[in-house]
């Protein structure tokens, strides 16, 4: 009895000095005044499969709880809501956001910071016109299109328009949302619809055709952003996100077929069109210098279309890390 409670001493000594070293080490990491809780939103379309991934394995929630951090994710799509979330203070970290939105909330004073590149998605942004439509852009002059203005879907029909010497004048642009223009194409109350992603499939699966692609026009660019107060206070999670973003990178370019198969499941599509989605995707890692010329030509854009006041430069809003 007495060496079995000399052994229960021992291992009740032992759990306690674990327990100890388990509080210590957390207390550390709370020492450091980091938040309980990180704000980031999830963004599916037009088939972010990182940001998909990352959720599907719990990743972030995994590298943030090694500091005691919760993540609180939300579903804000628009790129628009998620600068007024972070104008706020209620967003940290947007997981998706196009570049269109990102200058505007600079040109309007509302400071964020593009943190790394997500993807190119060039062939996910496309404009639809009926079956007997339209056959090319010189045909489109007089023409009604339908889709929401000062986005790079917009931007990417000027820049059609533009290359076949007409203007935005030669047309006239009615302000839709995606559905509501596809809904309007179907019904044959327009002559074309700007589309993304899997809206384009649906499209063509109805009849409709694509006549053109973002693809040699422009480089939509859809990044990940930070809320500059954020990530000047708490840096290390930043780098965590980031950190965790390139692994889920890594581990999709390993395990492609699982990748899609994830991301088609949450998109409740069929994986052959999760495939083609994945293909269109232009999935990346890090900026390049065209990126940079490509971000300063949306500038330029949005400013000759008088819906910014001010040319901010993309050097002033463009981190580091995004290289």
């Amino acid at each position: 009895m007495k060496q079995n409670s000399k052994h229960s001493g021992v291992n009740a000594a032992i759990i306690l000095v674990a327990m100890l070293l388990i509080g210590a080490a957390l207390y550390g990491q709370r020492s450091q005044n980091y938040p309980a809780e990180v704000h980031i939103t999830y963004v599916e379309s037009p088939f972010n499969v990182q940001i998909m991934v990352m959720k599907e394995r719990r990743m972030l929630e995994d590298a943030y709880a090694k500091y005691g951090v919760k993540v609180v994710w939300h579903d804000i799509n628009s790129g628009a809501d998620q600068t007024q979330a972070m104008a706020a203070g209620s967003l940290d970290i947007a997981s998706v956001i196009n570049s269109t939105s990102v200058i505007l909330a600079n040109a309007a004073g509302n400071k964020v910071n593009i943190a790394a590149l997500v993807s190119r998605p060039r062939r996910s942004f496309a404009l639809l016109v009926g079956p007997s439509g339209p056959r090319s852009v010189r045909e489109l002059r007089g023409k009604t299109i339908a889709g929401p203005k000062g986005t790079v879907l917009h931007q990417m029909l000027v820049a059609a328009l533009a290359k076949e010497g007409m203007s935005a004048g030669d047309v006239n642009i009615v302000q839709m949302g995606l559905p509501e223009a596809r809904t309007a194409l179907l019904a044959g109350r327009i002559d074309g619809a700007l589309q993304a992603a899997s809206l384009i499939i649906r499209d063509e699966e109805a009849g409709m055709r694509v006549l053109f692609t973002a693809d040699g026009y422009l480089t939509p660019l859809l990044f990940t952003a930070v809320r500059p107060a954020f990530a000047e206070r708490y840096p290390r999670l930043v780098q965590v996100y980031l950190e965790t973003q390139q692994a889920a990178y890594r581990w999709i370019t390993g395990h492609q077929t699982d990748a899609i198969a994830i991301g088609s499941r949450y998109q409740q599509i069929t994986t052959g069109d999760g495939a083609k989605l994945f293909a269109w995707n232009g999935m990346a890692l890090k900026m390049e210098r065209s990126d940079v010329r490509a971000v300063a030509a949306d500038v330029d854009f949005l400013f000759d279309q008088n819906m910014i006041e001010v040319k901010v430069k993309p050097e002033d809003f463009i981190l580091p890390s995004a290289y």
